[in-house]
């Protein structure tokens, strides 16, 4: 049995009891039928991972508490962003129209890396690399201190994206970059854009889409995770840069 399937068929039935003092129960949901699992895998960019092939056919997800329905092969709906995840899978949701979504690619060999893809603020939030952590955390947010990585990453990490604006480069520092794949991907644009480079993220990184208003353009360098956000400048701005 993986280790994934392990945890859900150990947690299943565990009584949960939410700050409030609400009980509730760790319930699997059911498997995935032969058609469903074919249109999934019709749908993804990648081979169905055997691991995942293994817990899909004993379930396809849980419910738990605050998180609510978790459902490994996608919610109905879901994030909708194709140019930051074009094969993006939400797997869980907050009831307000954001999602926890699985990024996958064509060389992806696991259901991960998971991020949060909040529309308000609008940024998108590195949670975790890992299926199993991601479970590992729901479980921790439903217990007593009621601690999680996944409900950190909801609020104070997607918070301080929004505020800050952190791990930034400018069109200058990667079109002059020694990493190669940083430098393509800027000269395939201009110095308009901005950069962030999440391909070795940790917790609560990330960086906010929709910074520049409803006008924004999004950029991501083919399968790799590299992203520009193009600045939306004034036209005052704009006739400044011209007389430069």
């Amino acid at each position: 049995m993986s280790r994934l399937l392990e945890i859900l068929k150990s947690a299943a039935g565990t009584r949960l009891v939410s700050k409030g003092g609400v009980r509730e129960e760790f319930k699997l949901l059911p498997p995935l039928t032969l058609d469903e699992l074919q249109e999934l895998e019709a749908k993804i960019p990648c081979p169905l991972p055997a691991e995942m092939r293994d817990v899909f056919a004993s379930t396809r997800g849980f419910e738990c508490g605050e998180l609510g329905l978790v459902d490994f092969a996608g919610l109905p709906g879901g994030f909708g962003l194709e140019e930051v995840c074009p094969h993006a899978l939400s797997i869980a949701g907050d009831d307000c129209g954001n999602f926890w979504v699985v990024d996958l690619t064509s060389e992806s060999r696991a259901w991960g890396p998971i991020y949060y893809a909040c529309h308000d603020a609008p940024v998108f939030v590195y949670q975790t690399d890992s299926l199993f952590h991601f479970i590992q955390e729901a479980l921790r947010g439903e217990i007593a201190p009621w601690k999680s990585e996944i409900w950190d990453v909801h609020g104070k990490f997607s918070d301080q994206i929004w505020r800050t604006n952190p791990g930034v480069l400018c069109y200058k520092e990667c079109a002059n970059s020694s990493d190669v794949e940083l430098r393509e991907f800027a000269k395939t644009l201009d110095p308009t854009y901005e950069f962030v480079d999440l391909r070795f993220p940790k917790l609560g990184d990330g960086f906010s889409w929709g910074r520049y208003g409803r006008r924004f353009v999004v950029k991501r360098f083919s399968k790799k995770r590299i992203f520009a956000n193009q600045i939306n400048k004034s036209s005052w701005q704009k006739f400044k840069d011209a007389l430069k």
